[in-house]
């Protein structure tokens, strides 16, 4: 069963993807810095991509999720860009932060706002075809990954498939920035199924594909 839609008027990325994406340009060297860049990012149309923000960050912090796992999938998205453990960052006591920045902008609205996770993305076969997509690319991942030159980075697929039991879209919106961000290989056969799958999630297409996507037609897969 298709998922209701989301806010696609957002732009090219929601919530903890999207942030991912943004925080890269210009460099940020530094937590202030990029709590400021949080801020932006949650004043985004008059404050409504915090909403989508927090409840990325409020679904993580509810999982068992580590924070080393935490730390793995921002630095798979930001190519290892704002790095939170050269910084002394811990990667619960990171979003955390964010959490608190966009209660903070939606209370600028509505002073009665209490945080509360919703209910995640539940739906079996959405589920299932995430975790397939997870697992059908994940050896390109872990090879782009873990043995990068001069970036590498161990434990993203692992860390992807527990995100998967905690909230399937974000699992797979995770998925596609880790992707982009290492600038993985993918067909044209994939790329067709992503979109397939962001619809079913209720994601628009310029989510899934906000032009970072390296695509190789001669793939198949």
């Amino acid at each position: 069963m298709a998922q209701p839609p989301q806010d696609r008027a957002l732009g090219v990325d929601i919530g903890l993807s999207g942030l991912i994406k943004w925080i890269r340009y210009p460099v940020v060297t530094s937590e202030a810095a990029g709590l400021d860049v949080v801020a932006g990012v949650a004043d985004r149309f008059d404050g409504a991509f915090a909403h989508q923000l927090l409840r990325d960050c409020l679904a993580l912090l509810d999982s068992p999720l580590s924070s080393r796992d935490i730390e793995t999938l921002w630095l798979a998205g930001t190519f290892r860009e704002f790095d939170l453990g050269r910084l002394g960052i811990d990667g619960r006591a990171w979003l955390r932060r964010i959490a608190d920045v966009c209660a903070d902008r939606i209370r600028s609205d509505d002073p009665s706002f209490a945080p509360a996770t919703g209910p995640s993305v539940t739906d079996g076969p959405v589920k299932e075809a995430v975790a397939a997509e997870i697992a059908s690319v994940g050896p390109a991942l872990e090879q782009a990954t873990a043995h990068h030159a001069y970036s590498p980075l161990d434990g993203v697929v692992p860390a992807l498939r527990r995100v998967v039991d905690v909230d399937p879209d974000l699992a797979f919106r995770l998925l596609l920035r880790a992707l982009k961000g290492y600038f993985v290989r993918i067909g044209e056969a994939r790329y067709a199924r992503y979109l397939a799958l962001g619809e079913e999630l209720g994601l628009g297409e310029d989510v899934v594909d906000d032009g970072d996507f390296n695509i190789w037609p001669e793939l198949d897969d």
